[in-house]
């Protein structure tokens, strides 16, 4: 692989620690959710974190398919939905639905290839499949 960019963050005291990245502009305290027996809601959390990540990787991978097609997206968004649960053998696992609102788009089919497409070249797509279950969802304008 050809190094196109790379960033270096380190987290001090696991998901209840601190991160930061080399540059200083990533330098927060991390909480683990209420829900998962944290403060919750005092800082973000390794799942807010990663659906940041996951979503403007995906909405990027969405600009270069629409641009290749030469079809226009609009104010596009990407909502990524993180979800962490148990798996039966109670081993950590984790999910994602990928919501992509491409109000530019005016037709089903057309909005699925790209999404579709999309996932083939995201990397963070890449680097989840058959590993956590991801699911995407498209969503137009209704008139």
């Amino acid at each position: 692989m050809k190094t196109l960019y790379k960033a270096k963050v380190t987290t001090t005291g696991g998901r209840k620690g601190h991160t930061r990245s080399d540059d200083g502009i990533i330098d927060m305290e991390l909480s683990m959710p209420e829900s998962m027996g944290g403060e919750g809601g005092k800082f973000t959390n390794s799942e807010q974190l990663f659906g940041a990540a996951y979503s403007s990787c995906f909405g990027s991978a969405l600009e270069v398919v629409a641009e290749k097609h030469k079809i226009d997206l609009g104010d596009f968004s990407v909502t990524a939905t993180v979800k962490i649960g148990q798996s039966d053998e109670e081993e950590l696992e984790l999910a994602v639905i990928l919501d992509s609102y491409l109000p530019g788009v005016d037709d089903i089919e057309k909005g699925e290839m790209l999404v579709n497409e999309a996932h083939e070249i995201c990397p963070y797509s890449k680097a989840t499949r058959d590993n956590i279950d991801v699911t995407l969802n498209l969503l137009l304008d209704e008139d």
